[in-house]
């Protein structure tokens, strides 16, 4: 709704109607979010119920390693910019229980260039102290555990054509 006058609007809604067949078809706005209560709501009320694919205390079907790999990864998109989150990877190279209350990780981020190895790094190191400080708060509250953070960059050249490493940060 957000891109053309409501005019406009509902003669394409008719015309999807007509040529599909949809339970209900329900315009939103993302900018001011007009409808999308309804769509929810309606979204809901459709949706076949089924047995669980999971038991309750099972969260994802990923491993711990992944989800502490992605939660670094999230810090790299949300801190960064342009170019460097979408060329970036990080491994999980150690993840050591050092006792009940402390783990000990140690991740490499792989860029495919220099140039975003060092905006990742920043001045002084001021942008991987940044990723790493806001990822350990979040790997912390995940894990419910103290975490002993390390990050490394690590430059190499065309990695996302590299089967081997691709499966190694869990792209199969």
């Amino acid at each position: 709704m957000d891109r053309y006058p409501k005019p406009e609007v509902l003669p394409v809604l008719s015309f999807y109607s007509q040529a599909f067949e949809f339970k209900e078809l329900i315009p939103i706005s993302a900018k001011n979010g007009q409808q999308v209560d309804v769509l929810l709501e309606k979204t809901f009320e459709n949706l076949p119920e089924g047995q669980p694919l999971f038991p309750e205390d099972q969260i994802s079907d990923q491993s711990e390693r992944f989800i502490v790999s992605e939660l670094i990864r999230e810090k790299i998109f949300k801190l960064t910019s342009e170019e460097v989150p979408y060329a970036t990877a990080v491994v999980i190279d150690s993840f050591k229980d050092r006792n009940d209350k402390l783990i000990d990780i140690q991740a490499t981020v792989l860029v495919e260039k220099d140039s975003q190895k060092a905006i990742l790094i920043g001045r002084q190191g001021q942008m991987m102290k940044e990723i790493g400080q806001t990822a350990r708060e979040d790997i912390e509250k995940f894990l419910q555990k103290k975490v002993f953070l390390q990050i490394w960059v690590k430059t190499m050249e065309h990695w996302k054509r590299d089967a081997g490493t691709l499966r190694q940060v869990g792209y199969e």
